[in-house]
């Protein structure tokens, strides 16, 4: 498998920032967490927005708080107006003010499809256990407001069938959950096949409005694929951030959690993580 990194910047000079607006995981598999050791293996230096606090663990989620909004845009405005970003992603989001809230930030900050800074939207609306981590009447808000501004969505295909009742089973049905979420407004949409389990293979689908791009990758036969969804959305930034275009950062993110896959890690009594550390091993090709 081809080695996937980003290029690194030398020792005292300031590597690429990425901002992260996302929901913490206790138990450190996806997240802010995921994000941060995604950016840290990528060589990026990683700020955050944190929009809610949960309490889980390998088993599932039991509750959260959710940040106020106001302090969610300052977060935003602190970090890009003094350090700057390259590229940015939003992951759980939790309620309606506080999706408003980030739209209206990313607007004024140049965060965003008409921007200077592109915006990876991460739609997560349960965790892998099927606890709701978007509160139900947010839905339209993250499709109305935050999806006209990104340069790309990348929803798994249990999203997909939320955002756009489409239940993706085969090719011709991918392509058009692909065709019906570029239709709300992203520049790009990119529809993952992690779950699609009629297939030997794990194939992503990337659509502008014109042409299909297709990322299809070995599937890993692993139940430890927490954070999968973060960890490919924060490889997408990283790769965004250096000036890659959306096809290669997809293609470069999809090589990259296609490897944390194959080394993820039994964790507590449940799903263990994706695995981004892969990269501080030794033996590592």
């Amino acid at each position: 498998m081809t080695y996937p990194s980003l290029p690194l910047a030398a020792p005292g000079t300031t590597p690429v920032r990425v901002l992260t607006v996302a929901g913490s995981d206790s138990g450190g598999g996806a997240g802010i967490q995921a994000d941060l050791r995604t950016f840290a293996m990528l060589g990026l230096h990683g700020c955050v927005a944190i929009t809610a606090v949960t309490v889980q663990n390998s088993t599932g989620v039991t509750e959260f708080a959710e940040i106020d909004p106001t302090i969610v845009a300052a977060q935003m405005r602190s970090v890009v107006s003094d350090i700057g970003v390259s590229a940015a992603k939003t992951g759980m989001l939790a309620s309606a003010p506080i999706i408003t809230a980030i739209a209206d930030a990313a607007v004024d900050l140049g965060i965003g499809r008409d921007g200077a800074i592109p915006l990876v939207v991460d739609p997560v609306s349960a965790s892998m256990h099927g606890d709701p981590l978007l509160a139900a009447d947010a839905l339209g808000a993250l499709t109305t407001q935050l999806f006209p501004l990104a340069t790309v969505v990348t929803p798994n295909l249990d999203e997909v069938r939320l955002l756009t009742g489409i239940d993706v089973v085969d090719d011709a049905t991918q392509r058009a959950a692909a065709v019906a979420l570029h239709a709300m407004g992203p520049r790009w949409a990119l529809v993952k096949g992690g779950h699609l389990r009629g297939s030997d293979l794990s194939p992503d689908l990337l659509y502008d409005g014109t042409d299909f791009h297709q990322f299809p990758a070995p599937r890993i036969n692993t139940p430890h694929d927490h954070g999968a969804g973060d960890t490919l959305a924060a490889a997408i930034v990283g790769a965004l951030g250096h000036g890659y275009s959306v096809p290669d950062a997809v293609a470069f993110a999809k090589r990259w959690v296609t490897r944390g896959l194959a080394a993820a890690y039994p964790l507590g009594a449940g799903h263990g993580p994706v695995n981004p550390l892969w990269r501080l091993a030794p033996s590592t090709p």
